[in-house]
């Protein structure tokens, strides 16, 4: 079974998972699941249709919202943040579990698009990424230029 790292009460991210560890996560609570990987991005990755079936007979609702490693845009960015507002906004609890080949893309892509819709502050971001065991440090300048761009589209 895969670990689920949690970043926020909301949120929780993993290296690639499996037919069963999305009964984990639908008993765990999920009500949302983010997968980050493209199709054929290694040799022996499930598929995402076949995955998304699996948690759609587990009454998980899925998105797949693919990113190449290193290849992040404006369009990932915002697709993650509309993603985990609808997660959260009416799954089960509102718990979602974002994957991608090592949790590392999943990550990143929340912290941006925290930064990029506001949500919170660079330093609680890199806090909670770090306790999860993910390195964003190198991105506070990218988080704070986000967070500064929201501040002002919200004060327009």
């Amino acid at each position: 079974m895969t670990d689920f790292l949690k970043l926020t009460d909301t949120l929780s991210v993993a290296p690639q998972i499996f037919e069963d560890d999305i009964t984990k996560a639908a008993s765990e609570g999920f009500g949302m699941i983010i997968n980050n990987r493209p199709d054929g991005e290694e040799a022996g990755q499930p598929t995402n249709a076949e995955l998304a079936e699996v948690a759609a007979n587990q009454g998980i609702k899925w998105a797949h919202i693919p990113v190449v490693g290193g290849q992040l845009t404006m369009e990932g960015i915002e697709q993650m943040a509309f993603a985990l507002r609808d997660g959260t906004g009416d799954s089960s609890d509102g718990r979602v579990l974002a994957y991608c080949r090592s949790g590392t893309r999943s990550c990143t892509l929340w912290g941006l698009s925290e930064a990029y819709t506001g949500g919170m502050e660079t330093d609680r971001i890199l806090h909670l990424a770090s306790s999860a065991g993910y390195d964003l440090s190198g991105m506070a300048p990218t988080l704070e230029h986000l967070r500064q761009s929201a501040g002002s589209q919200t004060q327009s």
